[in-house]
């Protein structure tokens, strides 16, 4: 009760200080009686009630004939209404903006040490070494045996090679024999044991490709299995991976190499630091996400597969202006401060903010480092501010900033890069037309007037060196046959085609654009014609008539 009366009897005198001059300017009285809660009900007698909340009206005394008009958003406190509203500041001021990104992930195997292990030849389990998820193996090491006619097969066909000799079979054929064993899941020393021995065997022994753990297992002993039939799955949990997704709107603040903490349910007290290595550039579509991952050493094996975690990103963007974000409110989405203008005014302005750190904000207009804002009480002046905008009648209008407008559009073509891309065009179809012809020499007399003009839009025109030609500044050679030349004109013809379709050059100077399915380099190639006879210059002579027009 103590509060509301103190909060109550605050309104009514900050109320009191800013009102009276509007409403008595506008009815030219030197005495008005208005509610505390409803300014604008007033009345000129002493005893009136406000008609809404049935409070008695309070004295309001006029300002001095000659005043200058009050500003709505200038709020100014005595003394001792500062005192009781606790009003206090901030200076606005320059550096890093901080801000910790807090994700869950999931603790993962190293997918570059996971590797599938399938059945290479038909045939049943006689024998699991490993008979269990979460053993650890090593790399060689035996994990099943398999009896397999086929490999039976295989073996007696080179132990008979290797017996007959020369004279029966040649060596590119033992070779291929022995080669077929290796693809069926021999090692190179049971290969040469078999050469020593000459005994085939019908058993084939499945081995630990790598070092690791055993993830999965897919049969067991007595099961037939068939080629490509799944068998075991291994991964290295020597090292492990720390995967969690990054929303679409942090990813601006997030970058390889920064640290990451993270605390795992099975480490209590402690915190485990590793930086970010990788951010997967494809975003997920569902969630607009994106995976980041962090390598984490688990030689100790303390770290557990697909355990769950919680991290935290420490995030710093270089220097900027910072505003406190205790002094923002927001006004229909519009954040304002109320800057200090000393002798206890307070006047409401908005500004134009950028990202949001932990404790502070960045700011792209409407404040200058140094100005003063109200970081606690901004509520009551704001409040204060709203009903002097109610009094008058008018709108709150603090001066918004109006954002910036950045064109990112691609720069159009002027009259003066039109007219260097059309020479280019130009060049381009009389370098065709030679080719056309299998005439090198004319090819090699025309490249240097297509260099040339080349050269001259990509310096002319500001775009271009950022440009789909620019990569073919210095990328067109005369020779030394009709082979090279094709091959290195067919990519800078059909990125120059595409570009004079999309500025509509081919309409507009009468040439012609046409395309061939096959060409030896992209597949699709392109090129300009001054005339509309299809003449293909990549096959020349070979297959002269081979493409089609393009609109």
């Amino acid at each position: 009760m103590k509060t509301h009366l103190l909060l109550l009897s605050l309104l009514t005198a900050v109320t009191l200080s800013a009102l009276p001059a509007i409403a008595l300017a506008k009815e030219g009285a030197s005495t008005v009686y208005q509610c505390p809660m409803h300014p604008w009900i007033k009345s000129d007698k002493a005893d009136a009630k406000c008609t809404i909340c049935g409070m008695a009206l309070v004295a309001a005394t006029a300002a001095p004939a000659g005043d200058q008009p009050v500003d709505p958003n200038l709020v100014t406190l005595t003394a001792s209404q500062a005192a009781v509203t606790g009003v206090s500041t901030a200076a606005v001021t320059r550096g890093p903006l901080v801000r910790t990104l807090r994700v869950n992930g999931v603790i993962d195997d190293d997918e570059t040490r996971h590797r599938i292990l399938a059945a290479r030849v038909p045939g049943r389990v006689e024998k699991l070494h490993v008979n269990y998820v979460g053993a650890e193996v090593r790399e060689g090491e035996p994990l099943a045996i398999i009896y397999s006619p086929e490999m039976l097969t295989a073996q007696r066909q080179y132990v008979e090679r290797l017996r007959a000799g020369d004279n029966a079979f040649t060596a590119s054929e033992r070779a291929a024999a022995r080669e077929r064993l290796l693809e069926l899941g021999l090692t190179t020393e049971e290969v040469a044991i078999l050469e020593n021995t000459r005994e085939p065997v019908a058993m084939v022994t499945v081995r630990a490709p790598m070092s690791g753990t055993v993830v999965s297992r897919a049969v067991y002993e007595g099961q037939y299995v068939a080629t490509n039939d799944r068998l075991f799955e291994i991964g290295d949990f020597s090292r492990m991976w720390f995967v969690f997704d990054v929303y679409e709107a942090d990813l601006a603040w997030v970058r390889a190499g920064q640290t990451v903490e993270i605390a795992l349910a099975s480490l209590p007290g402690q915190l485990l630091t590793a930086p970010l290595i990788f951010i997967d550039p494809n975003l997920n579509e569902t969630t607009r996400t994106a995976r980041a991952r962090v390598v984490l050493d688990n030689a100790n094996r303390q770290l557990f597969h697909r355990q769950t975690g919680l991290a935290r990103v420490a995030l710093e963007s270089p220097e900027t202006l910072l505003v406190p974000r205790s002094a923002v409110l927001q006004h229909g989405g519009h954040p304002v401060v109320f800057v200090d203008r000393g002798n206890r005014a307070y006047a409401a302005r908005d500004i134009q903010l950028g990202r949001i750190g932990d404790t502070t904000a960045e700011v792209l207009a409407g404040l200058a480092e140094g100005d003063k804002v109200v970081t606690q009480g901004a509520l009551l002046l704001d409040g204060q501010a709203q009903l002097a905008h109610a009094a008058t009648g008018a709108t709150p209008d603090h001066g918004a900033p109006a954002p910036s407008k950045v064109s990112a559009a691609e720069p159009a073509h002027d009259e003066a890069a039109y007219a260097l891309l059309k020479a280019l065009a130009f060049a381009g179809a009389d370098a065709a037309t030679a080719l056309a012809a299998d005439d090198l020499p004319a090819y090699q007399k025309n490249l240097p007037a297509l260099r040339t003009t080349l050269h001259a839009y990509l310096s002319g025109h500001a775009a271009a060196a950022r440009g789909p030609l620019a990569a073919f500044k210095d990328a067109l050679v005369d020779g030394p046959d009709l082979r090279a030349a094709r091959r290195a004109f067919e990519p800078f013809s059909t990125a120059l085609v595409d570009l004079a379709r999309a500025q509509h050059v081919h309409h507009r100077e009468g040439l012609h654009a046409f395309q061939c399915p096959m060409t030896p380099v992209l597949g699709t190639g392109r090129w300009l014609s001054r005339t509309g006879t299809l003449r293909n210059p990549y096959f020349g002579s070979a297959m002269l008539e081979c493409g089609e027009e393009l609109n």
